[in-house]
């Protein structure tokens, strides 16, 4: 039996503001804006190369929102992809790493490269440098 995890829902306050955060700056991709009535609003959208995506709307969580944290994006190269996002205006750290104790300024190799961002709501972010997507990247995957 596969278990593979197909969407994740972040709560958000405003529907239009985080969806022109997550698709214009973030760069995700618009899978479904469906809003059948004035109490129910679906968007879906998937990072680039991923096989789950992200939904926020209206009248589906009972989270608060900006209580999401610990949302994490696996990426190939942690340089670029802050590069990528810093260019695109989003408010990203530095690249860290941790040391044993904490966070630090700099990268720290694969599994341990790390920058971090929140969404206008405050959902929380980080983003990793993984071999595993560098390897698929260059595979053509």
């Amino acid at each position: 039996m596969q278990y593979k995890l197909e969407v994740v829902v972040v709560p958000v306050s405003d529907v239009d503001r985080a969806k022109a955060f997550y698709v214009d700056q973030v760069g995700f991709a618009l899978d479904v804006d469906h809003q059948p009535n004035d109490d129910f609003r679906v968007v879906q959208m998937t990072p680039n190369g991923s096989g789950c995506s992200v939904t926020i709307g209206k009248g589906m969580a009972k989270m608060e929102p900006g209580s999401l944290t610990g949302l994490q994006l696996s990426v190939g190269d942690i340089e670029a992809a802050h590069a990528e996002l810093a260019g695109r205006g989003v408010p990203v750290s530095s690249v860290q790493h941790h040391d044993g104790t904490g966070f630090v300024d700099g990268p720290g190799g694969d599994y341990n490269s790390f920058f971090f961002f929140d969404d206008p709501d405050g959902n929380g972010w980080a983003v990793q440098q993984s071999p595993l997507v560098k390897a698929a990247e260059a595979a053509g995957a």
